[in-house]
């Protein structure tokens, strides 16, 4: 079993950030720690332009946050510090002043979608089906919502929040705004990736830089915000109904 990771490789000014985990990309608290000021330190590296975000192996890109931890979860400030995870990966990547492309290449689940969500332009393969599932277990997406909203607008998240055991295609999640691409093949996405970062590189840093801000208007309070849905998130996991349901993970 290969240990969790995350990992930074500089190739033609463009920064591959790829995580791992051996739990299908489920990340617990450390490695989204270690993600956020990855995504941190790149953006002030001068040597590089791009960000590409990734995860490794082939199959799932992130199925969310680690259920182990979930489950052993059992005051109120532990579940905020947990969910406060993905909130602060996603705060890094709005903050960072260089675009992220996002590689999708497999299944997408919860905080997962909200990576996706907060890249600035979503490159997938026609295998990454997206769910929302955190209402199975009588949570909500509380933290990624606000990312997923922004991006793909409050019917679809809506939708895909409430039919919380559906796996939606990656061609709805093209269609409602997430992906901006669909490949047949993670070698295709690959090689679009590649190119779409390398030919970004070659414009000029500060005109991006500009255009980030303007893309990610409206957001400022999002510090706050998020903190906010962290501790919602924090208190409902506490519930009796959360706890038996995730009994069943055990």
């Amino acid at each position: 079993m290969t240990e969790p990771y995350v990992k930074i490789n500089i190739e033609n000014e463009v920064g591959y950030i790829e995580f791992f985990h051996p739990a299908h990309n489920s990340l617990p608290g450390d490695i989204l720690a270690e993600l956020a000021q990855t995504i941190t330190d790149a953006g002030h590296n001068d040597d590089i332009k791009v960000i590409v975000l990734k995860s490794g192996k082939e199959r799932t890109f992130c199925a969310g946050a680690s259920f182990k931890e979930l489950i052993n979860i059992n005051d109120e400030a532990t579940g905020k510090v947990f969910f406060s995870g993905f909130a602060n990966v996603i705060n890094a990547m709005r903050k960072c002043p260089k675009f992220i492309i996002g590689r999708i290449q497999g299944k997408t689940v919860g905080g997962g979608i909200g990576l996706a969500a907060s890249t600035d332009y979503c490159m997938a393969s026609k295998f990454a089906a997206i769910k929302l599932s955190e209402l199975n277990i009588g949570i909500g997406p509380f933290v990624v919502g606000p990312a997923i909203e922004r991006k793909m607008g409050l019917s679809a998240m809506s939708q895909i929040a409430i039919d919380a055991n559906t796996f939606y295609p990656a061609e709805w999640a093209k269609e409602k705004g997430l992906f901006t691409q669909v490949y047949e093949s993670t070698e295709e996405l690959d090689e679009a990736v590649k190119a779409t970062a390398e030919h970004l590189c070659t414009y000029n840093t500060d005109a991006m830089k500009e255009m980030k801000k303007v893309f990610w208007s409206g957001t400022d309070d999002w510090d706050q915000l998020l903190a906010d849905r962290a501790k919602t998130s924090g208190r409902l996991v506490l519930s009796a109904f959360t706890k038996e349901k995730l009994k069943g993970f055990k």
